[in-house]
């Protein structure tokens, strides 16, 4: 996994500040510079097609807990979307 990756997850992404969807990630992630913006991107893209890549290893990043890699996984999909296809809201946490 990028380091750039591991590191918007841990800073971005975690129990605290995930919960956070007022509006601000996408813009924050795009004032970066492309080369940041790219190894998200890749990282999203990489996780989302790793079948082992599941909640204990997100967890392990962001102290966050999924039940499922089901529901990890539309959550990951849609925060995609929202950061990378111009879907209008960055999806919520779990409770």
């Amino acid at each position: 996994m990028d380091a750039r990756f591991e590191g918007f997850l841990k800073m971005y992404l975690d129990d605290e500040t995930g919960r956070d969807t007022s509006g601000y990630l996408r813009p924050t992630l795009m004032a970066f510079g492309e080369p940041y913006v790219e190894a998200v991107r890749g990282g999203f893209i990489q996780i989302l097609e790793d079948e082992s890549f599941g909640p204990p290893e997100y967890e392990r990043l962001t102290n966050v807990d999924f039940s499922d890699a089901d529901s990890l996984r539309s959550y990951l999909r849609d925060l995609y979307a929202y950061l990378f296809e111009g879907a209008e809201r960055q999806p919520e946490l779990p409770d």
